[in-house]
């Protein structure tokens, strides 16, 4: 499939030796997490927050929305937008190659996101032919579960993974997000886990161990 390249938000040096992807939820856009990497004061590193392009989300009775997938029901892995979540994986491998491109090697690039960009970065890590300096789920669940032995890719077999979400949220249930992680462990992967006392979003304390985890993947920045 050939396709631009995703229009995002960037933030940081144009000769940043050090890159995170940073994909934004269902609805919002790149200018989401602006906030948040602000906060995180890692100012040699290269942020890029694509916008996700609109597409029809039939949970919301088929309004049109920045999306990275469908949604097709409220139990998010009863039925699942395969051919969405591919098509996405690939256009999110065409920003990595671009930041590749740009001198960034993959092991000083974190695939990050929120909630359905949190799962896109999770799908999209776990199979990329090259080991990354990390992963970095927020407020969200592993999608196409079942796919992942048979499709992940060993490079990322021993890649740090960063997963943390609210005890109250509403919209993706603690439940999921911690079946997904145990089975992330099963498979063998190294999950840092956090939960937060708030609902689906992002605290303070979770950003002070968002920044101490970048660094730790990435270094001093």
């Amino acid at each position: 499939m050939s396709e631009a390249l995703l229009p995002a938000v960037e933030i940081g040096p144009a000769d940043a030796e050090a890159s995170v992807i940073w994909l934004h939820g269902l609805g919002a856009d790149g200018h989401d997490f602006e906030p948040v990497v602000a906060e995180l004061g890692l100012a040699g590193v290269r942020f890029v927050l694509p916008h996700a392009p609109p597409r029809p989300v039939t949970i919301n009775n088929g309004y049109v929305m920045p999306a990275w997938y469908d949604i097709l029901g409220m139990d998010f892995t009863a039925a699942e937008d395969a051919a969405g979540i591919e098509q996405s994986r690939q256009r999110i491998e065409a920003l990595i190659a671009r930041e590749r491109a740009r001198g960034v090697p993959a092991g000083r690039l974190v695939l990050a996101g929120f909630s359905q960009g949190g799962a896109i970065a999770l799908h999209t890590g776990l199979r990329h032919p090259e080991p990354l300096a990390g992963i970095l789920a927020l407020s969200t669940y592993l999608p196409l579960a079942d796919r992942l032995p048979d499709e992940r890719h060993p490079a990322n077999a021993d890649t740090p993974i960063f997963m943390a979400h609210g005890l109250h949220d509403p919209v993706v249930p603690l439940p999921l997000a911690e079946a997904s992680r145990q089975r992330l462990e099963t498979l063998g992967y190294r999950i840092e886990w956090h939960t937060y006392p708030m609902e689906h979003g992002v605290c303070s304390e979770e950003i002070a161990d968002l920044r101490a985890w970048l660094l730790r993947v990435l270094g001093e920045c």
